[in-house]
């Protein structure tokens, strides 16, 4: 082996170049921890061979059935005919491929941006977690945002609020607001194995499993339940506030003092949750119950009840008091830290004030000493007394 800093000539303090190398830890085939390091390389695997599976004529439609929506219909139109879908088993299978599509993001998201900035950071254990959650988070709901909106505009339903209960039910619906659903889903989804791959903390984990399951039960909910057009501008409303209160977050964590955006955020929730009450009574309570079909038949996608309007309006209803009632507890929690600090900073204020004329007055009295001769405060020596002569 060549010897490093002894100008090849092996001596006391020469080491050898190979122990400087760091082998990587190798884990033992189909471990536990083989399976945390390489989650996202199987998952990788996995979605090559589906996409190889396209290349032979043989497998190409059992990977289509991965890859593309399904149960699409051709309806004819005055313009000709469009192509619409609409929900079935098979759409199980399509989540299941982009599950491992959203693996494979969240670990390219987590290694080439989050980790690179938590070596600079130094952050302590629980807010690396934190910061890389809502890095994670911040990352999707702008995609989202911006996702949700194109489909909104494009679709005409902000032009058109009408058509939010309009002709209900939406049975058939455009080929990107199917796939929007199914990625929501898919994400989501993905969220559930994470908190096993990302080893997040046993504290943290029944606050992350009640707002994914608070998220799957929404989306899917408006998916099934053929209320796609008002879930889109609820989830718009949604994923706004929440994309400022984690780029709040990550502000904070790199420095303690930047609590601005907080404030931001704190403006755009209660915004955002005035217009999801609003417009979800709007759509259910008024829009739906006006709509002539008003009967039970689920083979046609119709729950357009009184009870089926009830229950939804209840759940949006109970999710948003919710909601608003964790946030006050969270502003109450600040204003009361806040409170504590400027008290702690008043009185280590007052107590330097206090021993700083403490220190004057001592000064004052005894003067000071300079070169082993006591000084009087003026800097001149004080005279000895004279003693008479017996």
């Amino acid at each position: 082996l060549a010897e490093v800093g002894c100008g090849g000539r092996p001596g006391r303090g020469c080491l050898p170049a190979m122990a400087f190398r760091r082998r990587a830890k190798s884990h033992p085939l189909f471990s536990q921890e083989f399976l945390i390091h390489n989650h996202a390389d199987i998952g990788f695997c996995l979605v090559l061979c589906v996409l190889v599976a396209l290349m032979f004529e043989v497998t190409a439609k059992t990977a289509f059935l991965f890859i593309l929506p399904q149960y699409n219909v051709s309806v004819p139109t005055t313009d000709g005919e469009i192509v619409l879908y609409h929900c079935g088993l098979k759409d199980l299978v399509t989540i299941l491929f982009y599950i491992f599509i959203a693996i494979i993001l969240h670990a390219v998201v987590q290694e080439y941006a989050l980790d690179k900035i938590n070596r600079r950071l130094h952050l302590s254990k629980v807010k690396h977690s934190k910061f890389n959650e809502s890095g994670q988070l911040a990352a999707f709901h702008l995609t989202s945002v911006a996702w949700c909106l194109y489909v909104i505009v494009t679709e005409g339903y902000l032009s058109n609020p009408r058509s939010l209960w309009e002709n209900y039910p939406h049975v058939h619906i455009p080929f990107q607001v199917k796939f929007f659903y199914l990625c929501q889903l898919a994400y989501w989804l993905h969220a559930l194995p994470e908190l096993y791959f990302q080893k997040v903390r046993k504290e943290e984990i029944p606050r992350q499993l009640q707002y994914i399951s608070l998220y799957l039960v929404h989306i899917a909910g408006a998916y099934l339940l053929n209320l796609t057009r008002l879930g889109l501008i609820l989830l718009l409303l949604q994923y706004v506030a929440e994309f400022f209160f984690h780029v709040a977050r990550l502000f904070y964590f790199t420095d303690e003092n930047n609590e601005k955006l907080f404030n931001v955020w704190a403006v755009v929730f209660v915004i955002s949750r005035l217009f999801t009450l609003t417009l979800s009574v709007l759509v259910i309570a008024f829009g739906l119950a006006r709509v002539e079909n008003q009967a039970f038949d689920p083979e046609k996608g119709n729950f357009n009840t009184l009870l089926f309007r009830m229950s939804v309006l209840f759940l949006v209803c109970f999710s948003q008091a919710w909601m608003m009632w964790r946030f006050i507890h969270f502003q109450l929690r600040r204003w009361r830290e806040y409170r504590n600090e400027q008290s702690a900073r008043k009185r280590a204020a007052i107590v330097a004030t206090h021993g700083k004329q403490q220190s004057k007055t001592v000064k004052r009295e005894s003067g000071y000493h300079e070169n082993g001769v006591v000084k009087a405060e003026n800097g001149t020596s004080p005279r000895t007394k004279k003693l008479k002569s017996p």
